[in-house]
């Protein structure tokens, strides 16, 4: 997209085509001539970016060549495994499930996590579901960039912790084993196959910092990390993904109790985080942004905000080890 495009509700457009083919002519590229393998693993989740990612492999590979891995552990939701099931079928590509609940339990133990959580929630009992979550208005007004503990009783109540710092690092440390270890089982699978494993985070994500060292940010190849999450649901519908995770709202799939990516993570409908976000990148003036997208100037200018802290704040995550020389 040029810079000089005039900002407007269809600035993130693209031709799908042009891109999805983009996308398998690197995919392709990288592993055929650079890493020299024989095809592509990737991690199906049961969202949008890893059916696209998947999707994309077989154009680039040929579904003989792409392996698609589902690795839930015991708090994932079922319907992530079924979605990705059934999209693997569709595109006929060899898929194995795998569940990691041991090598999770083995590196940080449930039930240390769950000690912990007792520690700030003393009716929590090993099997009560729990998240964290953020405020989810800040286009609507001004408010504290704060975590909440929320655990769900057997009644269905709601039980609400507001988090510190520490606490906040100590339940995202063991959220974020689950996710190192669904890489471990992906690079298992790409060196006893000889194939590359293909990265799924996406350019809102890459920018905001919403990925794991080493996790999820730890692969071979990130083909899709220059298109907004706006545009993979674009290309999705071009390489028909099914309905099912079209529809979904994206979840990191992290804590037994469901949470979306707007409510963890970035605090701004997706409807219009892209478009705040590609503004922001081209230091756009708020009020051309304000009146384009119907929102407040003071909207705009909180999620610049926001933006900023969040880049800021991960940028390390984005940097490969720092070494002398």
């Amino acid at each position: 997209m040029p810079n000089d495009m005039k900002f407007s509700i269809d600035i993130l457009k693209i031709d799908p085509e042009i891109e999805a083919r983009r996308v398998a002519d690197f995919v392709a590229d990288q592993t055929k001539n650079i890493f020299r393998r024989s095809g592509v693993v990737v991690g199906l989740s049961g969202g949008i970016d890893s059916a696209v990612m998947a999707a994309i492999a077989v154009r680039a590979v040929g579904k003989e060549n792409v392996i698609g891995l589902i690795l839930p552990e015991r708090e994932s939701n079922p319907i992530s495994s079924s979605f990705a099931a059934k999209h693997a079928g569709q595109l006929g590509i060899d898929c194995r499930e795998v569940d990691i609940t041991p090598t999770v339990d083995s590196v940080g133990g449930y039930s240390k996590r769950d000690d912990y959580i007792r520690s700030l929630v003393p009716d929590f009992k090993p099997g009560y579901k729990y998240n964290i979550s953020l405020p989810t208005d800040l286009l609507e007004r001004d408010s504290f960039n704060f975590y909440v503990l929320q655990v769900q009783l057997p009644d269905g109540s709601i039980i609400k912790k507001r988090l510190g710092a520490d606490a906040f690092r100590a339940i995202t440390s063991f959220a974020n084993i689950k996710i190192r270890s669904r890489m471990l089982h992906l690079y298992y699978a790409s060196e006893r196959h000889n194939m590359i494993v293909a990265g799924t985070t996406n350019r809102t994500e890459m920018i905001l910092g919403d990925f794991c060292k080493y996790g999820d940010g730890g692969t071979d190849i990130e083909a899709l990390s220059y298109l907004y999450k706006n545009q993979i649901y674009q290309i999705a519908d071009y390489v028909a993904v099914i309905p099912e995770i079209i529809k979904r709202s994206p979840s990191p799939d992290t804590f037994s109790l469901p949470v979306t990516d707007q409510e963890f993570f970035f605090r701004i409908p997706f409807e219009k985080l892209d478009h705040l976000l590609y503004a922001w990148e081209k230091s756009l003036p708020e009020e051309e942004v304000s009146s384009v997208l119907g929102i407040p100037v003071d909207a705009v200018r909180r999620a610049f905000k926001d933006f900023t802290v969040k880049n800021r704040a991960t940028a390390h995550i984005r940097e490969m080890p720092h070494a002398l020389s």
